[in-house]
């Protein structure tokens, strides 16, 4: 029996003229994907098919693919299928859906953006809808498909998944499963050769909880007494890269969202969640968890998933073949990145690369960047990590980014061009009680109040997550000045919208900002926050009460009283809530076209819409309403 799609396909990185689909299969394989204009979808009359073949790659006995389809015609729509070796195994026999797309960037239209974070997988129960709430990803998927059988409503240019696409820390029944029956009984421990980066060299024979010289050299295998005993996980945390593998199929392998992510590019940017609950806080939490026997296998699995599983299609084609880590890997696993002829004997799982690449990025950050760029015609996206580079060894010098990814934003920050987004998964801009709180919270952190409140504030900092860019005000106010310089003409002509996105925080707003009162330096260009979250993981009524004192006036004040007293210096910007919050689950759309810019949150408007069961079994299709909108400029 041949090889089967274990998860995707999964439309990434699309240009003008290059499209990327990602997939992991069961089985080593050839993979083929072939692309063709429909007339009777197309929207310019292009003859010909447009084919791309892979060879899978092998880490931790997991097997997967990249195909770049090139030289597609510009603002061309293309129906595709994917082959592993001979056999046609998409689209699905069968399928509810349409077919799958291709689309390549159509300058002459309007740019459509989606964009949201914090996405929990479930299974449409009443039980799992009354807790998270209507899934938005499901929700837009069904919406999409109704309107491509109809041949009408406009067609998102690309989603950008900006934070928590999967929780590794709060799972639901079906992964907590998998991980007693894993733990229990070894599942993937003979086909699996990982990287300890917690021991070296004699694997079993150094003593447990010793450390090596260099943790990335070490190879043993991941046996039930690793996961039961040497490193004992936690029973309701994913640890190792199997099962952070069941993790993310599990949260894309619903039919609804699966055809979505089929068929409209997606770029993605990782939060705390993806790989553990206030991931780098501070120097404090970095040190504590780093003492856990669970930690180095943790992070290491974590960073080497994400990179495979979402970062490697953020890329463009060329960025990847110059990528030195998926260079390994390919040279470990088979023949070069054509695809062409058959698996070499020497064929090897790349787990030994992946986590030694993994484990290094995790200690010296400088050493790989997760951030890129993504242009769309004179449009400019930076996806720039917040997580992985922040600098929190010493309380009293916090930087959000580290001095790599700081010179290279500073460099992407420029004008001569209509709208500059920065997606930074953490809002630029909180309610400003809550930034305030946060900055007064760092200076307390670093001692402005005395050592005797420094491990009060920490405590504080953990407890309700103090960790925004509020607090990293070195990085918060370089950021600001800079935005006030593009606006001011002082790196190129201004834009008409900076626009920072954002998620995170479980309740969608927008925030208006222009500089401070007394700012020397006018501009047309408006400064605006938008954040969208959550698609699919809504706060408990107690936390939505909570944190909706935080936007009131009153409580801004307290604050700024408060940051003052501690000797934080005010911000260069002002900013105020224009619309929100708002805490249903939503999903948002970015309309560019030119030098306008529009905005419109969405959500499903009756939860119970969401549980009824369809006659044929299937779950249900919740209706979409508009939840707020609002004109950004032109």
């Amino acid at each position: 029996m041949g090889a089967a799609l274990r998860l995707g396909p999964m439309l990434r990185n699309v240009t003008d003229t290059t499209a990327t689909i990602w997939l992991e299969t069961d089985a080593p394989c050839r993979v083929t994907v072939s692309a063709r204009e429909d007339a009777s979808v197309g929207e310019v009359a292009h003859a010909g098919a447009f084919t791309a073949h892979a060879r899978t790659f092998t880490v931790h006995g997991h097997h997967y693919a990249l195909c770049d389809l090139s030289g597609l015609p510009p603002g061309a729509t293309l129906s595709y299928e994917v082959r592993l070796d001979d056999a046609v195994v998409w689209p699905q026999p069968d399928a509810p859906h349409p077919p799958s797309f291709v689309r390549t960037l159509n300058h002459a239209e309007p740019t459509r953006i989606l964009f949201g974070s914090c996405h929990t997988p479930t299974d449409h129960v009443p039980a799992a809808v009354e807790r998270y709430g209507p899934d938005m990803l499901r929700a837009y998927a069904l919406r999409l498909a109704e309107r491509r059988r109809a041949g009408e409503g406009a067609e998102p240019t690309v989603l950008l998944l900006i934070g928590d696409q999967v929780y590794a820390d709060e799972l639901q029944p079906r992964m907590r499963e998998f991980l007693r029956a894993s733990r229990a009984g070894g599942v993937g421990a003979a086909t699996s050769p990982a990287a300890d980066p917690a021991r070296r060299g004699a694997g079993a024979d150094r003593p447990e909880g010793t450390e090596a010289d260099d943790p990335a050299d070490a190879r043993v295998r991941t046996d039930r007494s690793d996961r039961t005993h040497a490193t004992r996980p936690p029973d309701d945390e994913v640890v190792f890269f199997d099962e952070y593998a069941e993790l993310y199929r599990q949260a894309w392998s619903d039919p609804d969202l699966r055809w979505l992510l089929s068929t409209v590019p997606t770029l993605m940017l990782f939060d705390d969640h993806d790989i553990r609950d206030d991931w780098n806080t501070s120097g404090s939490w970095r040190r504590d968890i780093a003492r856990t026997p669970w930690w180095a296998r943790r992070i290491t699995s974590g960073l080497g998933a994400y990179w495979i599983y979402q970062h490697l299609g953020n890329l463009r084609p060329d960025q990847r073949a110059a990528d030195p880590v998926f260079a390994d890997v390919r040279t470990e696993t088979g023949p070069g990145r054509d695809g062409g002829g058959e698996p070499e004997p020497g064929h090897r799982d790349a787990a030994e690369v992946v986590d030694a690449f993994a484990w290094r990025a995790h200690e010296e950050p400088t050493t790989y960047s997760w951030s890129y760029r993504f242009d769309i015609g004179r449009t400019r996206v930076l996806m720039v990590d917040t997580r992985c580079g922040r600098d929190v060894d010493d309380d009293a010098r916090r930087s959000m980014l580290d001095r790599t990814d700081a010179a290279w934003l500073d460099a992407q920050l420029t004008g001569d061009v209509d709208h500059l987004i920065v997606a930074s998964t953490l809002p630029f801009l909180l309610p400003t009680a809550v930034h305030h709180l946060e900055a007064w919270n760092e200076a307390v952190c670093a001692g402005r109040w005395g050592r005797a409140l420094r491990g009060f504030g920490e405590r504080l900092r953990r407890e309700v997550d103090l960790e925004h860019w509020a607090a990293f005000q070195r990085s918060f106010h370089a950021l600001a000045d800079t935005v006030l310089g593009i606006a001011a003409g002082e790196r190129g002509a201004p834009p008409a919208t900076v626009l920072f996105l954002g998620g995170d925080v479980h309740f969608s707003y927008l925030a208006q900002a222009r500089p401070r009162s007394g700012a020397a330096r006018p501009s047309a260009t408006r400064i605006t926050q938008l954040v969208c979250s959550p698609t699919c993981n809504r706060l408990p009524p107690l936390m939505r009460r909570l944190t909706s004192l935080s936007t009131l006036r009153l409580a801004g004040g307290v604050g700024a009283v408060l940051s003052r007293l501690a000797g934080v210096r005010r911000p260069p910007l002002s900013w105020r809530l224009a619309e929100g919050p708002k805490y249903q689950n939503a999903l948002a759309t970015l309309v560019l076209d030119g030098r306008r810019a529009e905005v419109c949150w969405e959500h499903v408007p009756h939860a119970s819409a969401a549980v009824r069961n369809d006659p044929d079994g299937r779950p249900p299709r919740p209706p979409v309403a508009e939840l707020m909108r609002r004109t950004l400029s032109g």
